[in-house]
């Protein structure tokens, strides 16, 4: 089940952000001052075929494959990058998404899972 992460670092001029987590998926919700909703990123399937699902208000969705930055012999890991990935079930991610929001903001749930479902 999805919980917030309370203490998040704030980075200089980036929008303000909740991130919510739990074993399988991240939340991570960007908002304004008057917290509307500005983008999202849904990261599932953790930790072992990790994806993310970006939405932005101004540009839509993304969706991309996490590689980890392991797997590489003989060397160290890498830092974990986003890189392009094909297709993906839009519907399976909107229902895992839903079975594991149920303690979050029913704001952010709603909004979140109606921009999946759209």
């Amino acid at each position: 089940m999805l919980l917030e992460i309370k203490k998040t670092r704030r980075i200089k001029d980036e929008l303000p952000r909740r991130w919510f987590a739990d074993e399988t998926m991240d939340l991570i919700v960007w908002h304004d001052k008057h917290n509307k909703i500005l983008g999202f990123q849904l990261c599932y399937d953790k930790p072992v075929a990790e994806h993310a699902l970006s939405w932005w208000h101004d540009t839509g969705f993304t969706h991309k494959r996490v590689d980890d930055g392991e797997g590489k012999p003989g060397s160290h890991k890498d830092s974990p990058i986003l890189v392009p990935d094909g297709e993906f079930n839009l519907n399976d991610i909107a229902e895992k998404f839903r079975a594991t929001a149920a303690a979050i903001d029913s704001k952010i749930a709603d909004f979140v899972y109606r921009k999946l479902t759209e």
